[in-house]
C-alpha cells in the first residue's frame, strides 16, 4: 500500500447498501479496489406509520459493522457514509441516524433530495462529456430528475417513488396486470405535471443512473451479443427500450428470472423501475438513452477527496488519461508527451490526405499518451497488455468505438492484426476503421521512433507534405543514432500503408 490513501464510501440506499473502497496514490490518481453490496429493501420495511422499527435499524447496523471490518482489513483510513430516500422519508429519520452512529461508530450523512440530485450529477458529469441532458436516477425509494445545460445543473426534483416502494405499492409478487401498469404511469405523469420544466426541453438525451437502467442495458447487451463488457456510456435507442417495455411485463416472474443480464434480486422491481424511466422519457420527449455507470458514490468521493473539476468536455478525457498514467506509470512523462505532440503534428501535416476529423486527432493523441501503460503488467509484449488496459479501463470522455480505436492505435503492429480485432468487435467498430487504425497506427510508430531513446535527443520536428512525399525535419540536441535506426524501420510501413514517400532530415538545434 505504501503511501496510498484508502477511503470507504458507503451508500445506504432504499434497495441496497453498498461500500466502495477507493485508493488515492501519491500522484493523486485514484481507482476503486473493492465493491461490496448487501440487499436491504429498506423502502419495503417502512410500515404505514412511516417508521423504520428497531429490528430493521439493527439490520443496517449489522451491515455497517461488517463494512467497517472490511474497511479495516483493507487499511481504509477514512469512511464517508450517506443515506438517501428510505431513511430520509422515515418519520424517525434522526433516531435512525443517531442509532447507526451509536452502535456502528459510523457517522451517516442524511441527504436531502436536492443533495442526492446534486451529488449524483457530480458523479455523472465527471465521467461523461455530454453537454445537455435530462438526468434520471431511479433508486429504491425515490427518483431524481435533473436538467443540465452546458454541463451545469439547472433544475432538479426528487420524486418520492422508486423501484422498490412502487413495486410494493402496486404488486407484492412482481407480477403486474394492465391496470397496474397504467396506474404506475399515471402516478409518474401526475408528479411530472407539478414540474413543467421536465416537458419543456425536447430532444435531449436521457442520462440514466441506478440499478434499473444498468440492468436494462445489460439485457440489451446480452440480446445484441455486445462485444465490450462495459455499460458506462452505453447508448440505447428509444425503439429498443420500447421493445423491452412491451416484452418484460409479458413474462411471468419465473421466466423473468431466466432473462440474460437481469440479476435475480431485481426480478420483482425491474418492471416498476422501467415504467418510471420510460414514462419520464416519453414526457420529456428525449432523443435516446445514455447509461452512466458513475453516480452517487462517485459524487461523494469526488466532492470530498478530489480537487474541484473544471467540468468541460475536453477536461473529462484529460483528467481520465492523466489518472490512468498516474496509476500505471511506465515511461517518463516527457517521453509520452513528446510522442503525443509529434503524432498530432504528423496528423495535422497529413490532414489534406486523410481528411479525418478532430475526434480522430483526439484518439491518436490519447493512444500516444497511453501506448506504454501495458508495461506495468509486463514489458515483454506490452502492446497487447496496453490494448486490454485501454479497452477496459475507465477512459471517460470517449465513446465505446473511440476507446477501441485508441486501444488499437496504441497497440498497432500490422494491418492483419487490426483486421482480426475488427472481426471480434464488428458491432462496435466500423468497417472503415481498419484503414483509420492502420494509418494512425503508423503515425504513432513514427512518433515513437522519433524519441526511441526516451531522452528527447530530437527536440522538435517540422512536417510538410509535398505531392506524394512527407518531409520531416528534426532539430537534434544529442546523438540521435537510436532514433535514426527506428525511423528507418517505421518508414517502410508508412510507405506501404500511405502510398507516400518519406524523407527525414536533421539539423542541429540552435
Amino acid at each position: 500500500m505504501g503511501n496510498n490513501r484508502r477511503i470507504g464510501i458507503i451508500d445506504i440506499g432504499s434497495n441496497s447498501i453498498r461500500l466502495a473502497i477507493y485508493e488515492l496514490n501519491h500522484h493523486q490518481a485514484h481507482r476503486v479496489i473493492g465493491e461490496f453490496k448487501q440487499s436491504a429493501r429498506l423502502s419495503s420495511r417502512i410500515g404505514s406509520d412511516q417508521i423504520l422499527h428497531t429490528p430493521d435499524i439493527r439490520d443496517i447496523v449489522d451491515i455497517l459493522i461488517q463494512f467497517k471490518q472490511i474497511c479495516q482489513a483493507n487499511q481504509v483510513t477514512e469512511i464517508r457514509a450517506a443515506a438517501t430516500a428510505a431513511i430520509r422519508n422515515a418519520a424517525n429519520s434522526q433516531e435512525i441516524i443517531d442509532q447507526l452512529l451509536q452502535e456502528s461508530g459510523i457517522e451517516v450523512e442524511l441527504l436531502s433530495g436536492e443533495d442526492e440530485a446534486t451529488i449524483g450529477f457530480l458523479g455523472m458529469s465527471n465521467s461523461l462529456d455530454i453537454e445537455d441532458g435530462i438526468l434520471v436516477d431511479i433508486g429504491g425509494g425515490s427518483t431524481e430528475v435533473s436538467l443540465f445545460r452546458n454541463r451545469k445543473l439547472e433544475q432538479s426534483v426528487s420524486f418520492p417513488f422508486g423501484a422498490v416502494n412502487t413495486a410494493r405499492k402496486f404488486s407484492m409478487d412482481g407480477s403486474l396486470n394492465e391496470e397496474q401498469l397504467k396506474n404506475i404511469r399515471l402516478m409518474v405523469l401526475t408528479a411530472i405535471t407539478e414540474e413543467p420544466w421536465i416537458e419543456q426541453h425536447p430532444q435531449l438525451p436521457l442520462v440514466g443512473m441506478g440499478g434499473t437502467i444498468r440492468s436494462l442495458s445489460k439485457i440489451s447487451q446480452k440480446k445484441r451479443k455486445y462485444s465490450l463488457s462495459r455499460t458506462h456510456n452505453y447508448k440505447m435507442e428509444a425503439v429498443e427500450m420500447e421493445q423491452l417495455v412491451k416484452w418484460l411485463p409479458s413474462l411471468s416472474t419465473d421466466k423473468r428470472k431466466k432473462v440474460d443480464g437481469l440479476s435475480k434480486d431485481r426480478v420483482d422491481i425491474i418492471i416498476p423501475g422501467m415504467l418510471i424511466l420510460d414514462t419520464i422519457f416519453q414526457a420529456a420527449k428525449c432523443s435516446h438513452y445514455v447509461i452512466s455507470g458513475a453516480g452517487l458514490r462517485d459524487g461523494l468521493f469526488h466532492g470530498q477527496y478530489l480537487p474541484a473539476p473544471q467540468l468541460t468536455a475536453s477536461s473529462i478525457l484529460k483528467q481520465s488519461t492523466t489518472n490512468l498514467l498516474g496509476l500505471h506509470a511506465s515511461a517518463p512523462i516527457e517521453h509520452l508527451e513528446q510522442v503525443a505532440g509529434h503524432a498530432v503534428l504528423l496528423y495535422d501535416a497529413l490532414q489534406g490526405i486523410h481528411q479525418y476529423d478532430s475526434r480522430m486527432r483526439l484518439c491518436l493523441h490519447t493512444a500516444a499518451l497511453l501506448h506504454r501503460i501495458g508495461v506495468s503488467m509486463n514489458y515483454y509484449q506490452f502492446a497487447k497488455h496496453s490494448f486490454y488496459m485501454i479497452a477496459h479501463s475507465p477512459l471517460n470522455g470517449l465513446s465505446h468505438r473511440e476507446i477501441l480505436l485508441c486501444a488499437c492505435i496504441a497497440s498497432y503492429k500490422t494491418k492483419g492484426k487490426v483486421h482480426q480485432t475488427y472481426q471480434q468487435h464488428k458491432d462496435v467498430l466500423h468497417e472503415t476503421d481498419v484503414d483509420v487504425i492502420t494509418k494512425l497506427g503508423t503515425l504513432l510508430q513514427i512518433a515513437i521512433a522519433l524519441d526511441a531513446s526516451e531522452t528527447q535527443a530530437i527536440s522538435s520536428i517540422r512536417a510538410a507534405v509535398e505531392g506524394k512525399q512527407l518531409h520531416i525535419a528534426a532539430a537534434i540536441k544529442y546523438n540521435p543514432s537510436v532514433e535514426y535506426r527506428e525511423v528507418d524501420n517505421a518508414e517502410k510501413d508508412f510507405h506501404k500503408i500511405w502510398n507516400m514517400k518519406f524523407s527525414f532530415q536533421t539539423f542541429n538545434q540552435v
